[in-house]
C-alpha cells in the first residue's frame, strides 16, 4: 500500500501516502471513506474533528483513544487524501475509480486481520459493506452478521448532529 501508484497513473488528482494505523492483531477496524487533509498532514486516520468526535463516541462505550490507536486497526477505503472538493468546501469525494483501484487493499486488510468488529464510518464505507445501499438511518447503529464479522456501521462524525445518541444504549 505504502508504494501504490494506482490513483496516479490512472491521472487521478490526489495526494499520495496511504493513511492507515493500527496492530496487526487487532480486533476492531475502524474503515472511513477516504483520509483528509489533516490525516495527510499528521499521516494518522482520524486525526482532527472528527477524530475528537469519533472517540468521544467510542469513550461512551469504555473504548479509550490511546489504547484504541495502539491496538486497533484504522484504514479507509481509499487510501490517499484525494484534494479539496472543486467548490473548495471540504473535501473531494473519491470517484468510483479510485474506490475500485483501492479495493484490493481494503480487501486485503480485512482478509489480514480478520477483525471481530468493523465500524464502517460515513456513507462511502457503509455502501462498501451494503452495496445495496440501504437509508443511512436504517443500518447505522445495527449490528449485522456479515462475512464473519460483526460490522457496526457509525455516520461520519463531521456530518452527524452534535447529540447524536445510540438507538441502543441512548449514549
Amino acid at each position: 500500500m505504502d508504494t501504490c501508484c494506482l490513483c496516479l497513473e490512472a491521472g487521478h488528482d490526489i495526494f499520495p501516502r496511504a493513511i492507515y494505523a493500527g496492530a496487526t492483531k487487532a480486533r476492531m477496524m475502524v474503515v472511513s471513506q477516504a483520509p483528509g487533509v489533516t490525516e495527510k498532514d499528521a499521516g494518522r486516520p482520524f486525526n482532527a474533528g472528527s477524530g475528537t468526535r469519533l472517540f468521544s463516541w467510542l469513550a461512551g462505550a469504555g473504548i479509550e483513544e490511546d489504547w484504541f490507536r495502539a491496538t486497533q486497526y484504522m484504514t479507509s477505503i481509499t487510501k490517499c487524501y484525494p484534494g479539496r472538493s472543486k467548490s473548495g468546501s471540504g473535501d473531494r469525494v473519491p470517484s468510483k475509480k479510485e474506490q475500485l483501484l483501492c479495493r484490493p487493499f481494503i480487501e486485503a486488510e480485512i482478509s489480514l486481520l480478520n477483525p471481530e468488529l468493523i465500524m464502517p464510518v460515513g456513507r462511502l464505507a457503509i455502501v462498501y459493506f451494503f452495496p445495496a445501499k440501504p437509508a443511512l438511518n436504517e443500518v447505522i447503529g445495527v449490528q449485522s452478521r456479515l462475512d464473519g464479522h460483526l460490522v457496526v456501521p457509525l455516520p461520519h462524525p463531521s456530518a452527524a448532529p452534535a447529540g447524536t445518541r445510540s438507538r441502543r444504549t441512548g449514549r
